[in-house]
């Protein structure tokens, strides 16, 4: 059903309301209207990495760690199964008339947010760092989950809009200041992707405000969302935030004039209370009638384009879809797919012949908590990495286990001595021939300000090391000499100095689902290579970090740092040994480049990952011109902005299509899967970040001692910049694009032994 036929029925119905009832409507837990045979609907649904809360479910890697597999592919493919899984438990429990919280098709996901710094404790329900990599996966995400049928499979919402990534403990009287080209440049083009080339059914808002307005009633921020980019969804506020414009924004004095600056500024839905002050809104002249119309339209539009009256195609998708074979497999590719390799002596592979004993120690290896981080469904079987070890190594190999320590408290036993498991984890270590040493954290320790433990930092991390109880195991490990593989479980950096030199391997598991165990110890095992890259940076310290409440980017992320990281951004290991030999610029687009690429599978596929022109109709825009209208004027708006940018860059105009073609080798003796990525800087342009940034990426499988050819298109916007006024455009004429398995900075040559290949552009 298109959106003009669903508004139309939407506008009939409505029409028969009387002023309750569609105010009634606007709530997230919007009653029945019997006498228009309306059932209730709760609109409030999670589905960041599965079905959340609502019962058996697919638990795949946290968001972060499917950010980490850079592949566009593999995120559609997970959101269409959350979607089936959503459609195959609404139409079991809607057949029941169960309309309860998490049963019904509007799923709040993707977070979209950068994760600017790594002290948020939600940075991990993110898919990083990088702008352009959130937009790709973002895009691929809504996609896959509103489906290309007939009926919309499930709607989407893009949050926290926007400018919004911590402090978790203020975030309800916040301010969040962001210059113009940082909002530009950084926190909004992930929205605007999912809006012009994904049609992302819903946004919601953030709690803080930005600029000195709250989110969920912000003029400017809805110029951008439907004067600018067009949206024509409905707006939802994140969970009583309205009502913080009064109790803590103190931007209005009471419930009514907060419920009136929501919704007259674009906010249909209230996921909260505030919004039964509606009606006492209208009675003082606060709303009109009209208003409260176009936001009760615009719901049950969606409603509409769910299919949700007239019925769907997805109708008869059954409950036995939910974690079926081929979920869970899916779900088992996707942790593979996660786990980055950030050391490797040579000791991995594992080799399971002359192994007698492992030990398997660590407050995590054990822990269910650290498969699923936070937004999670409930996994009929869980696979914690010890169990995943123990059903690989079956009876073959004796495994000797301990946790060693609890997460952070000082002692596993509350009448035992501070440090009870300290003495057990050296004896198993000394009785084995390697330790697996799994630490970390889990949801308890960062994630949501309210919904955690760690009530000390509202689930922000206070720094960037692990509890000291771990930090004491680890010590402890490493004095027994036993040659030791770290598997770390967290969903953000954590300082890994003393492990990378005390310890043979180094592994960033992340959160990894409920499949995790049994993919880690295939990795371990190598029956297959890690791949995974980091999408966010490590760095060596918090003192080269601005303030944790300080918004610039400047000093932040891999564009902006000016320090070296301990493990930069895009990086990670393989157990081969994959490195780009050549790459030129190719001008026609892709069907050129797949003309002249050795291997045209690959340059469609490369197409699909890149995110831009045709390649978008996987990971980017199936709309070319609207891509590349946005692409070059994002910041300033139509065709104005065109004309702008056009003047302002002289003669100079974005290239037609350009493609890059890539020969990768892997010169090692083992076949694997990398991620090659491609990196652009403007040479003559003095609103260029201080760094390349990555503009195309795409996973690869390479066999042992192969070379391949592989084609990716450079989108538009690789040849912008944005300025201080946060209009993108043109703006130089001198390029170098960098292309390779990892950043181009001195620390990913260090670690990889690699340097990427450079190529020179001029407009």
């Amino acid at each position: 059903m298109k959106r003009e036929e669903a508004r139309k029925k939407a506008e009939a119905l409505v029409a028969q309301m009387t002023l309750e009832e569609k105010a009634s409507q606007l709530r997230y837990d919007a009653p029945a209207i019997k006498r228009l045979g309306i059932p209730a609907y709760n609109w409030w649904n999670e589905g960041l990495h599965g079905v959340a809360r609502a019962g058996q479910a697919t638990v795949f890697p946290q968001a972060i760690g499917v950010g980490a597999t850079f592949d566009t592919e593999l995120v559609g493919e997970i959101a269409d199964v959350i979607a089936t899984e959503g459609r195959a438990k609404y139409n079991a429990y809607s057949a029941q008339e169960d309309r309860d919280i998490y049963k019904g098709l509007t799923f709040w996901s993707p977070n979209v947010n950068i994760f600017r710094d790594p002290r948020w404790g939600r940075g991990h329900e993110t898919y990083g760092e990088d702008p352009y990599l959130t937009s790709r996966l973002g895009v691929a995400f809504v996609k896959g989950l509103q489906g290309d049928g007939e009926t919309m499979k499930a709607a989407a919402c893009a949050k926290h809009f926007a400018v919004h990534s911590g402090p978790e403990g203020v975030r309800h009287e916040f301010d969040a200041k962001a210059t113009q080209k940082d909002m530009g440049e950084t926190y909004l083009p992930a929205f605007q992707a999912l809006v012009e080339e994904a049609d992302v059914e819903a946004v919601m808002g953030a709690y803080n405000r930005t600029n000195g307005e709250p989110c969920c009633g912000s003029p400017s921020l809805q110029k951008k969302l439907r004067g600018e980019w067009g949206f024509k969804g409905h707006f939802v506020s994140d969970c009583w935030a309205i009502r913080d414009f009064h109790e803590h924004h103190m931007v209005t004095s009471s419930a009514k004039e907060s419920a009136a600056l929501a919704i007259n500024n674009g906010c249909d839905l209230n996921c909260g209370n505030t919004y039964l002050h509606i009606l006492n809104a209208y009675k003082n002249g606060l709303v009109t009638e009209e208003t409260i119309t176009e936001s009760a339209v615009r719901l049950f539009t969606t409603r509409y384009l769910l299919g949700l009256f007239d019925g769907s195609e997805y109708d008869a998708i059954p409950y036995t879809e939910v974690e079926s074979k081929e979920h869970l497999a899916l779900a088992k590719k996707a942790a593979l797919e996660s786990v980055v390799l950030l050391k490797n002596d040579g000791i991995l592979p594992l080799k399971k012949d002359g192994l007698k004993t492992v030990g398997i120690i660590g407050p995590n290896a054990n822990s269910r908590a650290a498969l699923v981080g936070n937004y999670h469904g409930t996994a009929s079987r869980y696979v914690t990495v010890q169990e995943g070890l123990q059903d690989y190594l079956g009876d073959d190999v004796r495994v000797l286990t301990t946790p060693g320590c609890e997460l952070f408290r000082d002692r596993t036993e509350n009448l035992a001595f501070a440090g009870d498991r300290i003495s057990e984890a050296k004896i198993v270590a000394a009785h084995s021939d390697v330790v697996i040493l799994c630490v970390g954290l889990d949801e308890t320790l960062e994630g949501e300000e309210g919904d955690t433990g760690n009530s000390y930092a509202s689930g922000d991390k206070p720094d960037l090391l692990l509890p000291q109880v771990q930090r004491d195991l680890m010590e402890a490990v490493a004095s027994t000499g036993t040659p030791t593989v770290l598997c770390v479980m967290t969903g953000s950096d954590v300082d890994l100095g003393y492990a990378s030199e005390h310890f043979n391997a180094v592994m960033q598991v992340w959160y990894p689902g409920a499949q995790g165990g049994e993919a880690v110890a295939e990795l371990l095992f190598g029956d297959v290579s890690p791949s995974g890259k980091l999408p966010v940076t490590f760095y060596e310290t918090l003192e080269e970090l601005p303030d944790f409440e300080d918004y610039s980017m400047q000093g932040r992320t891999y564009r902006y740092m000016t320090g070296k990281a301990q493990y930069p951004f895009g990086y990670g290991l393989t157990y081969g040994d994959v490195s780009v030999k050549d790459a030129q610029l190719v001008s026609g687009g892709m069907s050129g480049a797949q003309d002249s690429a050795e291997d045209a599978e690959s340059g469609a596929k490369s197409a699909a990952s890149s995110g831009c022109g045709e390649a978008g109709a996987q990971g980017g825009a199936e709309d070319a011109e609207s891509s590349a209208k946005s692409a070059v004027a994002s910041g300033c708006g139509g065709a104005e902005a065109q004309s702008s940018a056009a003047g302002n860059a002289g003669d100079v105009c974005t290239p037609d299509p350009v493609c890059m073609e890539i020969t990768i080798e892997n010169a090692g003796s083992v076949p694997t899967e990398d991620v090659v990525q491609i990196y652009v800087r403007c040479l003559d342009s003095e609103f260029a970040p201080l760094h390349p940034s990555l503009c195309a990426f795409q996973r690869v499988r390479v066999e042992a001692g192969e070379t391949k050819t592989v084609a990716l298109e450079i989108p538009e916007q690789a040849f912008t910049v944005v300025d201080e006024a946060g209009c993108r455009r043109v703006d130089g004429r001198k390029f170098v694009f960098y292309a390779g398995c990892s950043q181009p900075d001195e620390r990913s040559r260090e670690l990889t032994g690699h340097a990427a290949v450079e190529v020179q552009y001029e407009l």
